[in-house]
């Protein structure tokens, strides 16, 4: 189950780094590379700025980290901590709120296989060294 998890998690955000940078790159590309710093301040922020954070600074890069470390604790026998999974719960559901549904949902999917594996104390004992 944390397998899957980390998978899930893993190909959310790749999915969404790669689509916004679908979505976005293609206009504000040159923008970004003419210097990040000229990209306005946050109260009037540029489209070019709006662009460079749904994409290359949103929450995908982490989410790929996430879904990494997750995968590389169940490859070595260890169960994340609960607090992933609750903390992704609280992310998704404060995301729906706030912007809507949104494809990202499946991470409570991912959330919950996180909090199923650790109660069934998946990837525990098979870290000795015997």
């Amino acid at each position: 189950m944390i397998k899957w998890a980390g998978w899930i998690i893993t190909l959310a955000g790749i999915g969404h780094t790669l689509g916004s940078l679908v979505e976005t790159a293609p206009d504000y590309a040159g923008t970004w590379f003419g210097g990040a710093w000229n990209l306005g301040d946050y109260p009037k922020m540029s489209d070019a700025t709006v662009a460079w954070w749904y994409s290359v600074f949103s929450f995908g890069p982490p989410l790929i980290l996430i879904g990494l470390t997750v995968l590389w604790l169940a490859r070595r026998g260890m169960t994340p901590p609960v607090f992933v999974a609750w903390a992704i719960v609280a992310w998704v559901v404060l995301g729906f709120v706030v912007g809507g549904p949104s494809p990202l949902l499946i991470l409570l999917v991912a959330a919950c296989l996180l909090l199923v594996g650790a109660r069934r104390g998946e990837g525990q004992g098979n870290t000795s060294s015997d």
